[in-house]
């Protein structure tokens, strides 16, 4: 029953059919001629398989991993050691939804602490896409599930800004690949500015423990904390408090604040995680900087 209605990648490459990707292979490897972590590629899906290939016709869409990709470094050995129904699993699908209001400022949730892979990580809302969705329905499904705000697919002028090879954990150094995932960052735009929004939202309370509204200043902030590097910080004056709206158990909002450090936090090599923006939603944040400096794009 679950082979049916997981969404799973497959590739395929000069012009053959397209394959069923395997669990530990690496994807953007599949599509790098010298182990580049970011490559082009084009997307399609087509009778609930999410394709991707290098065509002669349409859009280039970057897709990146981190240097730490769990995957990219899997062993022989390691690879082996995997349980046989997780290496069965092949890759799942994600949308992720970057929603830009009209005086530029965009939504991220933090995950409900009790949920298996990435508790109390900041991410945009998203999931798993369904059988017989378009990424767009999958993005706003997702999108009214996680923090009840409902938009009309006609209104948002969707924009697929990259993809993000995602395993968890993240690194080798906290276990085995338990899940792997292409995560699809799609854009939309609202006409509201974000106080209209918040005053629709109702997060579910099982999935999201708190919401933020981030603006420009902020997301170069968090950007600039590249997971697995010491680049110097952008902090542009930024106060060390920063507004957000946490989520009770009962699904009631109260206004908070957290310390900025928490959304410069970088991913530790070791021991347990912390609270932080995930290393993928970092990356869809550069490409919204990006394509709020060539709009055109």
């Amino acid at each position: 029953m679950d082979k049916v209605r997981r969404i799973l990648v497959h590739v395929c490459k000069d012009r053959a059919a397209p394959q069923r990707a395997q669990f530990v292979q690496s994807i953007t490897d599949h599509f790098s001629d010298c182990g580049d972590d970011e490559v082009e590629v084009n997307c399609s899906l087509e009778k609930n398989q999410f394709i991707l290939y290098r065509g002669d016709k349409g859009r280039m869409i970057p897709l990146k991993r981190p240097v730490f990709c769990p995957i990219k470094h899997l062993s022989v050995t390691e690879a082996a050691a995997i349980p046989l129904d997780i290496q069965q699993r092949g890759i799942d699908v994600g949308v992720a939804i970057i929603l830009q209001t009209t005086n530029q400022r965009v939504l991220l949730t933090r995950r409900a602490k009790e949920l298996r892979i990435f508790p109390s990580v900041w991410v945009p809302p998203g999931g798993h896409l369904e059988p017989d969705e378009t990424l767009l329905d999958a993005g706003l499904r997702e999108l009214k599930e996680e923090t009840g705000l409902e938009l009309e697919a006609e209104e948002v002028s969707p924009k697929i800004l990259g993809l993000w090879e995602s395993s968890y954990p993240p690194m080798l150094s906290r276990g085995l690949p338990q899940r792997h995932h292409i995560v699809i960052y799609m854009l939309l735009h609202s006409s509201l500015s974000h106080l209209q929004l918040q005053a629709s939202l109702s997060p579910s309370p099982a999935e999201v423990s708190a919401c933020l509204w981030a603006d420009r200043q902020l997301v170069r902030a968090i950007v600039s904390a590249v997971d697995g590097e010491d680049a110097e910080l952008q902090l542009d004056d930024l106060p060390s408090s920063i507004s957000v709206t946490q989520v009770s158990t009962g699904g009631a909002l109260s206004d908070s604040t957290l310390p900025l450090t928490v959304f410069i936090s970088r991913a530790p090599s070791s021991g347990p995680d912390v609270e932080r923006v995930s290393t993928g939603t970092k990356y869809a944040l550069e490409l919204w900087l990006k394509s709020l400096e060539t709009p055109g794009l």
